[in-house]
């Protein structure tokens, strides 16, 4: 099994789709309970939190626009986070956490709870179809993914 899914605990399998529960939502604090529900942005950041990767509550836009925090990369690694689109536009891309050979950890708005698709199952889709490109957050101190 891929390290991060091996070290993912149970909770994250639960969390319900809520678009309104995305980064700067009034009723998400900074340590927001998933339980209530995520949208694919706040939950992949929870992933890398889990991590110990201290990814930036941004919306998808100002995330690929980010220098600060994160940066592109052509090649993704576990951890990444991975932007699509029905266009090559980042605004209301959807967000989610390469896991491992072209399989993406995300929050599914189609199933209301986290998946794991490979990026042909992305491009299948009209509203995902674009793969915008990747993100690797670099202002971290640890990565406990083995």
């Amino acid at each position: 099994m891929d390290g991060v899914l091996y070290q993912l605990p149970t909770a994250f399998w639960t969390v319900p789709y809520v678009s309104s529960r995305f980064p700067g939502a009034s009723e998400v604090t900074d340590l927001p309970n998933l339980e209530e529900g995520a949208n694919c942005q706040l939950f992949a950041y929870e992933v890398l939190r889990h991590f110990g990767l201290a990814a930036p509550a941004l919306r998808s836009s100002e995330l690929w626009a980010d220098t600060q925090t994160t940066a592109r990369v052509l090649v993704a690694q576990p951890l990444d986070l991975v932007l699509f689109n029905a266009t090559e536009d980042a605004y209301g891309a959807h967000v989610g956490v390469w896991v491992n050979e072209g399989r993406v950890l995300h929050l599914c708005a189609e199933i209301g709870r986290p998946a794991v698709w490979e990026t042909t199952e992305f491009a299948a889709r009209e509203r995902y179809r674009v793969l915008i490109g990747n993100k690797r957050v670099v202002d971290t101190t640890q990565n406990t993914v083995g």
